[in-house]
């Protein structure tokens, strides 16, 4: 692909919606899986127990990612306007669909009693000094931006917010079209995988979304629920967006943040 056609693709990434991911990934690091196409099993059954306590949003806080949670990238606790997007910006035309463009835009689903963000930005790695320019850029972008929500619910909220996502998946195999921030996301395909581990459920689900250049590239999602809360990773890696290349969710910023919330 030519230097010129990635710039521009991945410019066209950061206008549109997906710009909640592949622009900055937002502020300073003040505080601070791969989806296997297919049919996986998406949400494990659990076994019944006592009603989990609901987080506050003092206590979300600190179950957070920091940075000091992680070896490597860069986690900020105050994320930009362009990341921190409200639930009413985000349409799904067909309904059913909609809780997948929730997760996709960082967004908690349903009705949570509080809820955290945060943004994770990889390390690129450096090209040599003798690396073509375009290959150059290329590496540069090679790196996964992920925002990450935490939301706790009432009741059975947080399992209803894993299903509806589960759920959404299965209807929308076929793709949907949504618009995120006035920006047009045109998915062509959703795919489950297998559910991350450590917490009491979880989804993973792959988006491929409709790029520029006629590129076809992957955007994923990944949810762990532990007692009331859920934990919501969006992830894109910018060089995907220009090349449609596959790239893997980061398991230790989800093992980490999975394993703060005890």
């Amino acid at each position: 692909m030519r230097t010129s056609s990635v710039r521009r693709t991945a410019l066209a990434a950061s206008a549109a919606a997906l710009a909640l991911l592949v622009t900055a990934c937002g502020g300073s690091g003040d505080d601070q899986d791969k989806a296997d196409e297919g049919k996986g099993k998406a949400a494990p059954s659990t076994s019944a127990a006592a009603p989990a306590k609901t987080l506050t949003a003092a206590e979300l806080e600190k179950a957070a990612l920091a940075q000091s949670d992680v070896k490597g990238g860069k986690v900020a606790t105050k994320l930009p306007a362009t990341d921190d997007i409200a639930a009413d910006q985000v349409k799904s035309e067909d309904a059913a669909c909609q809780p997948l463009a929730h997760a996709q835009a960082g967004v908690a689903q349903g009705e949570p009693a509080a809820t955290v963000k945060r943004s994770f930005t990889g390390d690129p790695v450096k090209p040599s000094a003798d690396t073509k320019p375009e290959d150059a850029l290329l590496a540069a972008l090679d790196t996964e931006k992920v925002l990450i929500n935490l939301a706790s619910y009432g009741g059975d909220g947080a399992e209803q917010a894993v299903q509806g996502v589960v759920a959404a998946a299965e209807k929308c195999a076929g793709g949907f079209k949504a618009t995120l921030v006035g920006e047009p996301m045109d998915v062509a395909k959703v795919a489950t995988g297998d559910a991350p581990e450590g917490g009491d459920e979880g989804a993973a689900v792959t988006l491929t979304v409709a790029a520029d250049e006629g590129v076809k590239a992957p955007a994923k999602i990944v949810l762990v629920r532990k007692g009331s809360t859920v934990v919501t990773f969006s992830a894109v890696n910018l060089a995907s967006m220009a090349t449609g290349k596959d790239f893997e969710v980061p398991a230790d910023v989800v093992a980490a943040q999975v394993g703060k919330l005890g």
